[in-house]
């Protein structure tokens, strides 16, 4: 049987080669393609893992933004009412002074002030942290990718990001007090000529707020601004004093000064205005909401008229709107989660706009940068 097999295999010499080369490219290109399978199962995998952890350090640093803004909330208000102290002018009321009328003045202007001051300030502190925070949480995810290279230098290193995150004091100091000087002139304009006996309603208030707004905004300019005004009282418009220095900078200084540099980017960007804007106009009508309960008809109110509409039906005279409005900035910055608070920091825009810098600044291609 072997003698005829192998004279089988004689006779057809040539068409088992070609057989046996054509089995054996079949075998090859088997384990090769198995080959490529194996990569390419293995880099999904990786990438995979890769998203995952991305994802949750993500996720983890915007639990991280929430418990900053929070701790931050009474170092504002502290800030607010000690440059706005309306408590020592109502203290002075109780005295029966002889100028008790310039003294309720001081008190109208004073706590429209402070109130109006207190959601601009809490809504800029929340946008500004989300992107300061995530700016360096996308750099610290980097440098932990990285971390097993050798020599490579942190993109972020702890006193870069301390001496970075230590610029949010321009908005409680310098920052603070302009935009108080110049919501006051708003308040002024708008509130300083209606006697404290005129009655408003909680529309016409609304519409008192708008108008201030406006000044504050720039709103009623014909010019238009290629990023929000209120970016000002963020940071200030003049490099930051490291990068004025003409010698002497240190590798931190320069690190710092290129992630101040991105920020600023960042705020004078087109998402951050209407983010900012989106948590503005969420942040006053939480206010009038606030305030709506104490606009509330009476039954004396319903029986004048079946159909009440509070927001214009229901009018109170400014002596008694101002201890309302005075007393809401306990609300706004409130460190316990509070609807104001909460509302911003659980906003859409925000989360969305958030992923965005994170992502921006999380990507390998910053390394190469």
């Amino acid at each position: 049987m072997l003698r005829s097999l192998w004279s089988f295999l004689k006779r057809h010499k040539k068409k088992c080669l070609v057989l046996g080369t054509f089995l054996g490219g079949v075998y090859l290109l088997g384990k090769y393609g198995q080959k490529k399978i194996r990569e390419i199962q293995e880099r999904e995998a990786a990438e995979y893992i890769a998203q995952a952890r991305r994802q949750y350090h993500f996720e983890s640093n915007q639990r991280t933004c929430n418990m900053t803004v929070l701790s931050m909330l009474p170092t504002l208000r502290d800030a607010l009412m000690h440059q706005l102290n309306s408590e020592s002018l109502t203290s002075l009321l109780k005295n029966r002074p002889a100028n008790k009328l310039e003294i309720w003045e001081d008190l109208k202007i004073i706590s429209f002030t402070r109130s109006i001051v207190a959601v601009y300030s809490t809504c800029m502190l929340v946008v500004l942290l989300r992107v300061q925070l995530n700016i360096i949480g996308g750099y610290i995810y980097l440098d932990n990718a990285a971390v097993c290279k050798n020599g490579t230098t942190p993109l972020a290193p702890p006193e870069v990001q301390q001496q970075y995150l230590s610029s949010i004091q321009h908005l409680l100091g310098d920052g603070l007090t302009e935009l108080i000087t110049i919501v006051k002139q708003a308040v002024h304009k708008v509130f300083g000529s209606i006697s404290l006996k005129h009655a408003l309603s909680l529309l016409e208030l609304e519409q008192k707020l708008k108008e201030i707004r406006k000044v504050v905004e720039h709103k009623d300019s014909d010019q238009v601004a290629p990023y929000s005004p209120l970016c000002h009282y963020l940071m200030p418009d003049e490099e930051n004093p490291l990068a004025t220095q003409a010698c002497g900078l240190t590798e931190r200084d320069t690190a710092t000064i290129k992630l101040l540099n991105e920020t600023r980017d960042m705020l004078e960007s087109p998402d951050f205005s209407t983010v900012l804007s989106t948590c503005l106009n969420r942040g006053f009508s939480q206010l009038l909401d606030n305030m709506a309960e104490f606009f509330r008809p009476t039954e004396q109110d319903f029986s004048q008229n079946g159909s009440v509409n509070s927001l214009s039906s229901v009018s109170l005279p400014l002596a008694k709107i101002i201890p309302i409005i005075n007393g809401q900035i306990h609300s706004v910055c409130s460190e316990t989660p509070s609807h104001f608070v909460q509302d911003l920091l659980m906003m859409e825009q925000m989360k969305d706009f958030a992923a965005n810098v994170y992502e921006a600044f999380s990507t390998p291609q910053q390394l190469e940068k």
